[in-house]
């Protein structure tokens, strides 16, 4: 996709960049400027809150816990070569973490050729019954509703949940079980939303079942994609800032109907400050959070579930917002915790019991597998076991598995509570129990810390929208700003993935500085018969 001209466009080496927010999508901005639009390192500005980069690209050792005894992810992610374009057009520059000749995009090639995803326990029932996931269960009635939808566009479905398209049979089959808990959707969610990750994904429709088309990083992404990126940011010499938050920004119209960001308000340690933008100073303002006011717990205590938003993850938006109709409209997203909550947890196990209790018991070894599900329990638990070490400082003889419960106030199965009002040992006692493997549960519960981790916005993202509710990465006339992040529209991308922060990145960075090089076309399976055809076949099993 080639950018359009912009008559406004910055010479590139005049151009500073203020980049709020140090996230994937934000850095991802300053590595393409640099890059693409060859604007200097030392102009460009990343202002970030917190002391680290990376946003909700997380990995390490659990908050407020003494050294070397727990580790914690707060999400997992699925990669793919077709979909995630602009995501492996970045990294094919970057030097991955251990070896500065190899690319980080070439280490993940060779990683994901020696550990090749194959997972064989799917879909568990409540007897322990690894099932037959490859067999989806679609009626003719629940094919007729996924067409009637993959027909309707966008405008047509406005803002109606999954379950306004689908019946209960569709909530029951194979398929859906399997494609929630892949993309994390609930029946609640986005219909328009659904729909486009039907038409980004159509290719998974045959391997659903064994998510053989997910690739991985060698480790967590914190370690495999934030740090690589941080290190060659600064290694170039951007000037990242950490501790500052950006709280306000102003905006002025001409009478041309051209707008431009102005001020950017700031609180630091030092206390507050205004940085006035000039005429050659561009701003990107990352919007919103899927882990905001995320809050964990540990073995023996529960994580608050914070619904008064406390950590200004929401709060640079909500103000930017009353400036102008097309800013968006956050409260779409942040406004109801209980449809977008859910918990997850990390286990760091002192030796390889579990580990080697569930190889045997799926015949999948570590990281070769995919989410496991069972999919009758309480909490909707799934877990993922990936390839040891998943954390680079991870001691030798200890081992990590992550996992997640999709309806934390249901109650359990053997520990009849809440998963929301559980222990991490409570929540490791039903883990184990649903596999069956309570010969093992006292030892499990002695040699393992778990961390646990609340987030009431981790969906927030599928949640039912209107036109408008997400701004455009460049609102109409915009000249010197753009918006970033999971909340910006971005015509038929699908939101909960790396791709989206990046392709926004570039799409704003390519605009702005005016970048002639093409942007990669967003994948469509179904323009591909082949694919298609493979999609319509597995749907009929």
């Amino acid at each position: 996709m080639q950018p359009a001209p912009n008559p406004s466009v910055v010479p590139a080496g005049d151009a500073h960049l203020w980049i709020v927010g140090g996230g994937i999508a934000g850095m991802a901005a300053a590595a393409f400027a640099i890059r693409d639009a060859g604007v200097p390192p030392a102009q460009v500005h990343i202002l970030e809150e917190l002391g680290l980069p990376g946003g909700s690209l997380d990995g390490a050792q659990t908050p407020g816990r003494p050294p070397q005894r727990a580790w914690v992810t707060r999400g997992g992610r699925m990669l793919t070569d077709e979909t995630y374009l602009c995501l492996w057009d970045l990294y094919a520059g970057i030097p991955s973490l251990e070896d500065p000749a190899v690319s980080v995009r070439e280490e993940c090639l060779r990683f994901n050729a020696e550990v090749k995803t194959e997972a064989r326990a799917r879909l568990i029932d409540a007897q322990h019954v690894i099932q037959d996931a490859a067999h989806l269960g679609l009626s003719v009635r629940a094919r007729m509703q996924m067409l009637r939808l993959l027909a309707l566009g966008e405008a047509r479905i406005g803002s109606r949940r999954i379950d306004e398209f689908f019946e209960d049979e569709f909530f029951q089959s194979n398929f859906w079980r399997m494609w929630r808990t892949t993309f994390a959707f609930q029946k609640w969610h986005s219909a328009a939303e659904l729909r486009r990750y039907f038409l980004r994904f159509v290719q998974e429709f045959p391997r659903i079942h064994t998510l053989a088309g997910v690739k991985r990083t060698k480790y967590n992404q914190y370690d495999s994609l934030v740090v690589p990126l941080q290190r060659w940011l600064t290694a170039q010499g951007v000037d990242v800032r950490f501790g500052q938050r950006v709280t306000d920004a102003d905006f002025a119209s001409a009478a041309d109907g051209t707008r431009r960001a102005t001020v950017l308000h700031l609180e630091n340690a030092q206390g507050s400050a205004q940085l006035v933008l000039g005429e050659n100073d561009l701003a990107f303002f990352t919007l919103g959070s899927i882990t905001a006011d995320a809050r964990y717990g540990g073995n023996d205590d529960v994580p608050e579930l914070v619904r008064d938003r406390r950590d200004h993850g929401w709060a640079l938006w909500e103000r930017i917002a009353r400036k102008a109709p097309d800013f968006g409209r956050p409260a779409a997203f942040c406004g109801n915790v209980d449809e977008h909550k859910w918990e997850s947890f990390t286990l760091t196990m002192k030796d390889d019991t579990l580990l080697r209790r569930i190889t045997a018991y799926s015949g999948n070894e570590p990281g070769t597998g995919a989410l496991m599900t069972w999919y009758e329990s309480g909490w909707h638990l799934s877990i993922v076991v990936p390839h040891q070490p998943h954390f680079v400082d991870l001691p030798p003889g200890t081992f990590t598995l992550w996992g997640y419960g999709f309806q934390v106030d249901e109650t359990g199965d053997y520990v009849r509570k809440p998963m929301s009002q559980a222990t991490g040992r409570e929540i490791l006692e039903e883990l184990v129990r649903q596999l069956g493997f309570d010969d093992i549960l006292d030892h499990v519960l002695g040699t393992t810390e778990v961390t646990t981790v609340i987030m009431p916005y981790a969906s927030a993202l599928f949640a039912c929208r209107s036109p408008g509710d997400r701004p455009l990465v460049l609102p109409q006339g915009a000249r010197n700003f753009a918006f970033l992040g999971q909340f910006v529209e971005l015509e038929d991308d699908v939101v909960f993935t790396v791709e989206y922060s990046v392709r926004c990145a570039m799409l704003a960075v390519y605009r702005l500085l005016g970048v002639q090089r093409a942007i990669p076309e967003i994948y469509n399976g179904m323009l591909d018969p082949k694919v298609g055809l493979q999609a319509l076949e597995a749907a009929f099993r």
